[in-house]
């Protein structure tokens, strides 16, 4: 791939977690320029002076202003916020729009105004993804969930799923909340949003989308954690297959995706965490399957995926500026 630097890119929303990595990641890609990133809260700061880790790697200052001279633009915005934000700026038709919140994911939702938003997960979407011209990210639980179950769902094996996981303090945004301040999450951890939560719709949609016969009742049950970053996520199912063949359904699923992989050894957070992987494990006892998958919520489950996704929508290398090492220790 050509080293020139020809995508124009926009951040809105650049001040917080999801946006401090999609930063992070486009200042070094071998074919982006960033053009702006925008913050109302921070106009005029330097970049480095909020995100402190970026000193010496970037001059960029954050503007409250926007503007139509770029190829794409990012909203690392709130949810509710990116439609708020489109009604309230005028981007131009010609701009290609990745939006992170989860406003448009739902088809309901999915068209505004004349811009149609494609769900822009790689591992279900890709042809898609690559004639968009706007792109719903999908959520990072969704992510981590999905990756787990799509093969299944491809192969008309799921019915009732009981899924469980747990994400890391980073998952709640960067405003305060009780629950996310260290005195609370160090040495505790808590379930909510059982059975309710917001990422349930989107998942359902995906796996309708592969397995369009019978019903599928996916009961979730997400825990917040005592750790900063990453999602471990556990489904179980009933299912009859023996394990050779699920795994031979698992390698010819991602087989042409580079960032998911089938693991035959037990997973952990840390194999994942500052990458751009999903990584599955499948555990098999009589007819029960567990299937494990682990994302970084920051990267596959946000601004990796992002990144991704504007990859494919400019035909050029799908793993460009993604080549990531993990923490490990």
């Amino acid at each position: 791939m050509s080293t020139k630097k020809n995508i124009l890119a926009g951040i809105v929303g650049g001040a917080g977690y999801t946006g401090g990595e999609l930063i992070r990641l486009l200042i070094h890609h071998p074919g982006v320029s960033v053009s702006f990133i925008h913050s109302r809260s921070h106009a005029g700061k330097t970049v480095r002076s909020i995100h402190q880790d970026l000193i010496g790697e970037t001059d960029l200052k954050f503007t409250g202003e926007i503007n139509n001279d770029i190829d794409v633009l990012f909203l690392c915005v709130g949810h509710d916020e990116a439609k708020k934000f489109l009604e309230e700026n005028k981007v131009e038709k010609k701009i290609k729009i990745i939006d992170l919140s989860q406003d448009f994911r739902l088809a309901q939702n999915s068209k505004y105004e004349t811009r149609n938003f494609i769900y822009g997960l790689p591992e279900l979407n890709k042809e898609k993804i690559r004639s968009a011209n706007n792109i719903a990210n999908p959520g990072c639980f969704a992510t981590g969930i999905q990756l787990g179950l799509l093969p299944l769902a491809k192969a008309g094996l799921l019915e009732d799923i009981y899924t469980t996981g747990i994400t890391g303090s980073t998952g709640a945004g960067q405003a305060l909340t009780t629950t996310s301040h260290f005195s609370w999450r160090a040495n505790n951890i808590q379930a909510y949003k059982t059975l309710t939560h917001q990422h349930l719709g989107e998942i359902g949609e995906s796996l309708k989308q592969l397995q369009r016969k019978g019903n599928i009742d996916l009961s979730f049950i997400p825990w917040r954690g005592d750790f900063a970053r990453g999602i471990f996520i556990s489904s179980q199912i009933t299912c009859t297959w023996k394990i050779e063949k699920l795994i031979g359904l698992y390698e010819d699923f991602y087989a042409d995706h580079p960032f998911t992989f089938l693991s035959q050894d037990v997973i952990f957070l840390k194999q994942v965490v500052n990458t751009n992987k999903g990584v599955i494990q499948l555990e098999k006892v009589g007819s029960k399957l567990v299937i494990h998958s682990v994302i970084d919520n920051l990267l596959k489950g946000a601004s990796g995926q992002a990144v991704q996704n504007m990859n494919l929508m400019f035909g050029i290398d799908e793993c460009a500026g993604l080549n990531l090492k993990a923490t490990a220790f």
